[in-house]
């Protein structure tokens, strides 16, 4: 059930990018009230901290992306593309139970952190869907029961 939330997510995620790609610059940066304050941040955030809590999953650094390099929906999608075999061996990995992340004294249940990271991208994905009708744009649909997951899938390699 794991493998085909995160495919989800990154369906939904890959709509919004094509979405966002037609946006401009301004509309992608301005300020907005809530969440991480703009679009474009929005997006960064999402994709930093799925990365992060994945190689904390997998044992590995943290790579802390600045964000000031990032600064287009490519540049974005880039990044997403970038760390997503990350994301897929911290989701198959059998073992350890228990992660410690480098920026935490906590430790936390393997399943519960995939848990997190699924729960942060739906509500930033939230997020954007408010500011997508403030600015008069369709959001991207939430539906989980009529996506193609054989198609993501496939193109995820979970």
């Amino acid at each position: 059930m794991m493998k085909k939330l995160f495919q989800y997510n990154w369906m939904v995620r890959d709509e919004w990018f094509m979405i966002c790609e037609k946006l401009s610059r301004e509309e992608l940066t301005k300020t907005r009230t809530g969440g991480m304050e703009s679009i474009l941040r929005t997006l960064f955030h999402i994709i930093d901290a799925e990365i992060s809590w994945a190689r904390a999953i997998l044992g590995k650094d943290d790579v802390l992306p600045a964000e000031s390099d990032y600064t287009s929906i490519q540049d974005l999608r880039k990044l997403s593309e970038q760390y997503r075999e990350d994301v897929i061996h911290a989701v198959s990995r059998k073992g350890p139970d228990l992660v410690k992340p480098d920026w935490m004294d906590q430790t936390f249940p393997k399943e519960d952190i995939l848990r997190h990271i699924l729960a942060h991208e739906i509500h930033h994905m939230g997020q954007l869907s408010v500011w997508a009708r403030e600015i008069g744009i369709e959001p991207v649909s939430a539906n989980v029961i009529s996506r193609p997951q054989e198609k993501a899938a496939k193109k995820q390699h979970l």
